[in-house]
């Protein structure tokens, strides 16, 4: 348990922090989801329109920390050739 006033507004802080990173990282995975859905159903205009959308919260996702830079990279890569292929 945080003793100090300080400590206490950390706790504060991180919770509030923690919150708003899953909502990010689940905001991703669900538009990461719309574009898998999207290839595997054969509609490419779908699927460029989803990762469209999919791509730039990606890329924040990677440059806020939520994932790792390269992760973000090689996901939008993987995805963006999936949909090029179709």
């Amino acid at each position: 348990m945080a003793n100090t006033k300080s400590a206490k507004k950390m706790v504060r802080k991180i919770a509030h922090r923690t919150a708003v990173n899953k909502s990010r990282r689940t905001r991703m995975r669900t538009l990461v989801r719309r574009v898998e859905e999207a290839i595997s159903s054969g509609d490419k205009t779908a699927a460029s329109t989803a990762l469209k959308s999919a791509e730039p919260i990606i890329a924040r996702a990677g440059q806020t920390g939520i994932i790792h830079r390269n992760t973000a990279a090689r996901k939008i890569s993987r995805l963006s050739k999936r949909v090029a292929a179709l």
